[in-house]
């Protein structure tokens, strides 16, 4: 992938998809900040990131061949790629359904994707990346934070570990394009967090005990109740429980 650095951008994501109106991004352009000044995660949250301390980045995709009910399928393409590399640095790394990064009950990155469609299929997907990698204080309400630093108490080049995250991406990319499908979808579920036993959960009727048994091509998860009931959730619609 070609990227392009930035000392200062208000989001990555918003000039990437400024790039795309104006049809001057192709395929694989990667737009990253040293600093997001109005940095986003999901249904608008704000990222917190110190100046030079992390990666903060986005990248296009134009995945046509994928139908818009396999839209599921670049996140986890990006939530596995991550993970296959934070693997290489550290243990107990896992994704949260539908795509943060954890290790063990921490957030240590988070993904934005918005998908334009076309017909039936994807055009263009925009797929934005917050990875806490050298900050070692956050000051912002998140509950569970946590860095590459801390947790390894050495710093990590910044340069390398976004070369790797992209190679990886490209890699499952073009599996995608041929079809291998269902390796990414084992894959991602085989490495979800709080992929075994049961735990705590809330949704619109209170709180409940259950395990996570499967997420659903179109990411719906599905969890059973102790009482061996099924409970179906799209993205929002539960929450983990500490």
């Amino acid at each position: 992938m070609r990227v392009i650095t930035f000392e200062e951008l208000p989001s990555t994501n918003q000039y990437l998809q400024e790039l795309i109106a104006k049809k001057e991004c192709d395929e694989g352009v990667c737009i990253r900040a040293r600093f997001q000044s109005s940095g986003r995660g999901q249904i608008g949250n704000s990222w917190e990131s110190e100046p030079n301390q992390n990666l903060t980045f986005s990248f296009a995709l134009y995945p046509e061949f994928l139908p818009a009910t396999d839209q599921f399928l670049l996140s986890q393409l990006v939530s596995v790629a991550i993970k296959r590399v934070l693997d290489t640095y550290t243990s107990e790394i896992s994704i949260k359904w539908p795509n943060d990064i954890y290790w063990k009950d921490k957030k240590i990155a988070g993904i934005l994707i918005e998908n334009s469609l076309m017909g039936n299929n994807i055009d263009v997907s925009v797929i934005g990346i917050g990875l806490n990698v050298n900050q070692t204080t956050f000051v912002s309400d998140a509950p569970n934070p946590v860095s590459l630093a801390m947790i390894l108490e050495r710093r990590v080049d910044l340069e390398l570990l976004l070369s790797e995250i992209l190679n990886e991406v490209l890699v499952i990319y073009i599996n995608l394009v041929q079809g291998k499908k269902s390796e990414l979808r084992k894959e991602y579920e085989r490495n979800l967090y709080r992929a075994d036993g049961f735990f705590v959960y809330s949704d619109e009727g209170g709180r409940f005990t259950g395990k996570i048994t499967h997420v659903y091509d179109d990411g719906r998860l599905c969890i059973v109740t102790q009482n061996g009931d099924e409970r179906f959730y799209y993205f929002k619609e539960v929450v983990f429980e500490h």
